[in-house]
């Protein structure tokens, strides 16, 4: 779940406590060099995006501690071990207040290393892989209470990385990329903001400050009609991070990239703000399947995919 809320400064000074190091580190977000060097970007197939999405809701709900999850797990692993790079599996625990379980979940990290990877700088792109084990806001009512799909909400966002890893292996861009996928960010009830971003909160303990120069999420990006506005915490803490993002939309002439504050998203992102890592997400909130049944592959487009990926893949070669 994404949580909405009135302000940027509300929200983090009630729940996030951000650090004066992370306020801070707008000074030295990242070095961009669309106009001094242009390096042709690879071609972004969202197709076959498209087929990874459905591949995933092809296990049925991945929720954290199922058979599905634990098959999906294997599917991810399998394909970026496939492309010949340094994968890692990051298993943790989630006690469960619910049911006083503990919950078995894992990030997957997929590391590709840039032309020359020894002096090469660090970026982070992530998206999460698991699904929610309720769908609350489902119109029939007698489905309240069951997992969902996730072909937006999940799916999406690990699609385009997917394809994007194609893009990695095949062609080298200056930098090193990581590529995470995150359990459990949408484990939580509605309104227990402390069951939800599992994955993103362990990543964060694993002692990575300092380690990338900024971290992109994608969520929720595969909406027919997509709309993305930038995120207003994001905007608010890391404004250059989405003018490199949108701009470069605007560039490619990509109109589904509104250059606009829309919703405050509480997501993943947060938790890599949390220490100090210059972050954005890039999400279309306004779904009307969110969180129901319905959230299925026939709500979603390939170019859709599309028009992310591009971006993204266009930002990642200018790094």
């Amino acid at each position: 779940m994404r949580c909405l809320a009135s302000s940027p400064k509300a929200i983090v000074t009630r729940a996030l406590r951000f650090s004066l190091y992370c306020l801070g580190a707008v000074v030295c977000i990242v070095s961009y060099e669309s106009c001094a060097k242009n390096h042709d970007a690879p071609f972004f197939d969202g197709d076959k995006a498209y087929e990874y999405l459905k591949e995933q809701v092809n296990f049925g709900p991945r929720v954290p501690g199922s058979e599905n999850a634990v098959k999906c797990r294997e599917y991810f692993l399998s394909f970026f071990h496939s492309l010949g790079v340094k994968v890692d599996t990051m298993a943790f625990t989630h006690d469960d207040k619910a049911s006083d379980k503990q919950i078995p979940m894992a990030n997957i990290i997929a590391h590709f290393r840039g032309i020359d990877s020894a002096v090469a700088k660090n970026y982070l792109f992530a998206a999460h892989w698991d699904s929610r084990p309720r769908a609350e806001y489902d119109p029939d009512s007698t489905k309240r209470n069951s997992p969902i799909d996730g072909a937006n909400d999940g799916a999406s966002g690990v699609a385009i990385l997917m394809e994007l890893g194609n893009l990695l292996a095949k062609e080298k861009p200056r930098v090193n990329i990581d590529i995470a996928l995150l359990d459990g960010e949408d484990w939580g009830a509605p309104g227990d903001i402390g069951e939800y971003f599992l994955g993103a909160k362990d990543l964060v303990k694993r002692d990575i400050t300092g380690k990338y120069k900024f971290a992109v999420l994608v969520d929720m990006v595969g909406d027919k009609d997509l709309k993305i506005c930038r995120e207003e915490f994001s905007n608010h803490y890391f404004p250059q991070l989405n003018d490199v993002l949108w701009n470069t939309a605007g560039r490619l002439g990509e109109k589904s990239f509104v250059d606009s504050v829309g919703y405050s998203v509480m997501d993943d992102h947060l938790s890599f703000m949390t220490i100090g890592i210059p972050s954005a997400v890039i999400i279309d909130f306004d779904y009307k399947y969110w969180h129901t049944t319905q959230d299925t592959p026939d709500k979603c487009s390939a170019q859709s995919l599309l028009t992310v990926g591009r971006v993204l893949t266009e930002v990642i070669y200018q790094l």
